[in-house]
């Protein structure tokens, strides 16, 4: 089995190549605004509007995105896959990426938009990511179980003001209230 090296970076930067409108949710999003937490997996809710998620394909192929799956038959993600509010989880080029049609109790990417804040993560490429808040809120409301403790780490960063963030080797400057 061929083993993939993390950079979730790269798939960032390859979706905002092909102009994906997306939201960095889960976890990557909580260690983006300094939550100590571990992840190994990059979930991003997407619009699901047509134009969107032609973008979104075209994206996904650059990076080899097939589903994760135990058996050797790969499958790519479709246009319906991706139309559907469904979680579609993919391994690509670069590691984990689940596409996300909505999360928590039934928010989608039109839903969420308001609740992000813009971080520039590298020189020349900003991304959306969903507040603190409005992460633990959608983590709370499917039960937040799955990792014990994972996301009360964010919750006690969720009213400070965080700066300077370390992304991988790039400095993220960031400045959040939780008002």
């Amino acid at each position: 089995m061929k083993r993939t090296e993390l950079d979730f970076l790269a798939i960032l930067q390859h979706l905002a190549k092909h102009e994906v409108d997306f939201i960095v949710v889960g976890g990557i999003g909580a260690v983006l605004q300094g939550a100590p937490i571990a992840t190994f997996d990059l979930d991003v809710v997407h619009s699901r509007e047509p134009r969107n998620i032609d973008k979104l394909l075209a994206a996904l192929d650059t990076l080899g995105a097939t589903y994760r799956r135990p058996s050797a038959r790969k499958i790519k993600p479709n246009h319906w896959h991706l139309s559907t509010i469904g979680h579609q989880l993919l391994m690509t080029s670069f590691g984990p990426l689940d596409v996300l049609g909505m999360i928590g109790a039934g928010h989608e990417y039109q839903d969420l938009i308001g609740q992000t804040i813009e971080m520039q993560v590298a020189p020349h490429l900003k991304v959306r990511v969903l507040n603190l808040p409005a992460l633990i809120k959608t983590k709370e409301e499917t039960g937040g179980k799955k990792r014990p403790g994972s996301f009360a780490y964010a919750e006690a960063y969720s009213g400070r003001e965080v700066e300077n963030l370390r992304f991988g080797s790039t400095t993220v400057e960031y400045n959040y209230s939780a008002a």
